[in-house]
């Protein structure tokens, strides 16, 4: 495992208020987009510059013209250049309005940094914590990280991990290297990303692939669920047998697209739903798990392989927490 991580990274940081201003009289910024904040759209921008000031305020005030590009009003969906002179008018966060990560999230994420260079982050995510907020939870990792590092100015998600998922998450500190690396992504070159994942039953030796097509629903109730269908995007993971245990297999997984919960939906179209999943698995295969002490999924990003835009690669191991490799030496005394 690489592990550059330069003197003090992974420490606790001062944290700031998450409000925009924190003096009586606000007054108008002048800010020059550079090449690294090119490209983005103003709304985007925005959000992330002003944080803590809820998306409804930023959008309006782009509406109403307060924001201007080189003087002149701009629709929210306007992309930035190199060069281009922003107006950002007074804006007030009231405390209430305020978000601050708690600390007990900061706490779990001091000291997750597996990997750090100039432009690159990658932290081993712990399980429980979403990785931003939205629908109904109000600070994720990426807000937290923004919190404990306010010299950073461009971090952002490169990827996304489940809230019950842990292990390797990819943070950018410059566009560039978001940019660089989402397209690695789409392209599927240069990122592999290997998980383990312990399944219910006895995964076959000869299941290496589920090519299952996958296709997106939202309930009534909002919540969103993955099924297989005809109709859904081609998708496929390839599985390797690590270890066979009691009434249960732990396997590797590559995903070799990227769709929502992909894994652990072609786990459980393979008959072998990931243990500990309430939404795609059984109650009564969660009871192996829940006699071997472990009450959320076992699922785990446990290494990252990538090409960077200078031809250097990284090969990064999360190693398993310890609440999953209990839970296989409990399976393994069974």
């Amino acid at each position: 495992m690489i592990n550059s991580v330069p003197q003090g990274a992974g420490s606790r940081k001062p944290i700031p208020e998450c409000s925009v201003s924190q003096g009586p009289t606000p007054s108008v910024r002048w800010i020059t987009i550079d090449g690294e904040e090119a490209g983005q759209r103003l709304d985007n921008y925005l959000s992330r510059l002003l944080k803590g000031v809820p998306k409804t305020r930023v959008y309006r005030i782009i509406r109403k013209g307060e924001v201007r590009v080189n003087k002149k009003r701009v629709t929210a969906d306007y992309r930035l250049q190199a060069a281009d002179t922003l107006r950002i008018p007074p804006v007030r966060v009231t405390e209430k309005e305020a978000t601050r990560a708690p600390v007990s999230v900061m706490d779990k994420l001091a000291d997750t940094v597996l990997y750090e260079d100039a432009r690159l982050l990658i932290i081993n995510k712990p399980a429980g914590l979403a990785v931003h907020g939205g629908s109904g939870i109000n600070c994720g990792v990426i807000e937290a990280l923004r919190q404990m590092r306010p010299h950073e100015k461009h971090l952002e998600l490169v990827h996304r991990l489940d809230r019950d998922t842990s292990g390797c998450l990819m943070i950018a500190k410059r566009r560039s290297m978001l940019c660089h690396l989402h397209g690695q992504l789409q392209q599927r070159e240069g990122v592999q990303k290997l998980y383990h994942a312990l399944v219910a039953g006895r995964w076959p030796a000869r299941r290496l692939m589920v090519k299952s097509p996958l296709q997106k629903n939202t309930l009534r109730s909002g919540e969103r669920m993955v099924r297989v269908h005809p109709e859904g995007k081609t998708s496929r993971t390839r599985y390797r047998v690590l270890e066979r245990l009691r009434n249960a297999t732990l396997v590797e997984a590559s995903p070799l697209t990227g769709r929502t919960h992909q894994i652990r939906v072609h786990c459980q179209d393979a008959g072998h739903a990931i243990l500990g999943d309430t939404k795609y698995g059984s109650d009564a295969n969660n009871t192996v798990l829940q006699q071997a002490g472990l009450r959320r999924l076992f699922l785990h990003a446990s290494s990252l392989g990538l090409t960077l835009a200078d031809g250097k690669t990284l090969n990064i191991e999360a190693p398993l927490p310890d609440d999953l490799q209990k839970v296989l030496k409990n399976l393994n005394n069974d």
